[in-house]
């Protein structure tokens, strides 16, 4: 059915793929959304955030084959982050997923969340499954574990205990999640985890146990991924833990989450060869935090920064 025959009003679910610089995977992203508006109306947009390969090109390629079935809007880079903003101010739907360019939607994920949100209408954020593909073509289903009714205990579970694993693609969230923030636009990783946790803290969530994505995963440069991630650093914990996004209750997890993302960093810096930030995460970490000398894997790791500077 053609998008432009359901009104804002009726209109239950909008799929967003941002895209930049994946000509090669968005039409097969396309496609596995375009096999499935036969199932439910569903609004697809897709947003080129000033691709510089041949993006835009294959968007108007794709535009011609499936004329007047989804819209396209092309935008200065600003990132993912700002990407999936503009497609929360461009989407009609109630509902919102955002589709990775390179990843696909799951056969029949569309069919299966309309009954669900049926059968759950005062869901806010919907947790599904999806199936990992590596690049050597093995691949694993995931599906979501029981959610705690206790919504510190969910943000626990998100933040610190990793009993709940969201992906993009794989959870469809109401419009309505947003009016406590948007996804921050000056993080170019990890945007989506301060918005993910102040769903799962002030939202009813519900679980769908079905794969809604396939997530194709491949390995980036160790640099490549560090230096995004250390542009955002420690500021991350205090997006996360921002009063607009988190109420004062759920304050008590931020020392416990600076310790994590601390280690976290530390990790990557050390793996990535940046000895100069990893004994600064290491040292910011054990500064909040003593026991962090108990956990041998980054304590040998620190001992062997450390002795390679006294050499």
């Amino acid at each position: 059915m053609a998008v432009e025959n359901q009104s804002g009003n009726d209109l239950l679910i909008s799929v967003v793929i941002p895209a930049y610089n994946y000509a090669e995977t968005l039409p097969r992203a396309i496609e596995s959304v375009m096999a499935q508006l036969h199932e439910i109306p569903v609004e697809l947009i897709v947003i080129d955030d000033g691709s510089k390969d041949s993006t835009p090109e294959v968007i108007e390629k794709l535009l011609a084959v499936h004329r007047g079935r989804f819209r396209a809007i092309h935008k200065e880079n600003g990132g993912a982050a700002s990407a999936r903003n503009c497609g929360i101010d461009e989407a009609k739907g109630k509902y919102l997923i955002f589709l990775d360019a390179d990843d696909e939607m799951a056969p029949g994920a569309l069919s299966a969340l309309k009954q669900h949100l049926f059968e759950n209408p005062e869901s806010r954020m919907v947790i599904g499954g999806h199936r990992a593909v590596l690049e050597n073509g093995k691949n694993r289903e995931h599906l979501p574990v029981a959610l705690s009714s206790d919504p510190l205990t969910r943000l626990r579970d998100y933040l610190l205990d990793k009993r709940i694993a969201l992906s993009n693609g794989a959870c469809a969230m109401h419009r309505e999640v947003f009016s406590r923030g948007n996804y921050p636009e000056n993080f170019r990783s990890a945007e989506d985890i301060p918005v993910f946790s102040q769903v799962l803290a002030n939202y009813h969530c519900t679980i769908l146990a079905k794969p809604m994505a396939i997530i194709n995963k491949h390995d980036d440069s160790l640099r490549h991924q560090f230096s995004h991630a250390k542009a955002g650093g420690l500021a991350l914990v205090e997006e996360v833990f921002s009063l607009q996004r988190l109420d004062e209750e759920f304050q008590i997890l931020k020392k416990e989450f600076t310790v994590q993302r601390c280690l976290s960093l530390f990790r990557s810096a050390y793996l990535a060869g940046d000895a100069g930030a990893a004994k600064e995460y290491f040292r910011t970490a054990l500064r909040n935090d003593w026991r962090v000398l108990l956990k041998w894997s980054y304590t040998r790791k620190a001992a062997k920064l450390w002795q390679c500077r006294s050499r």
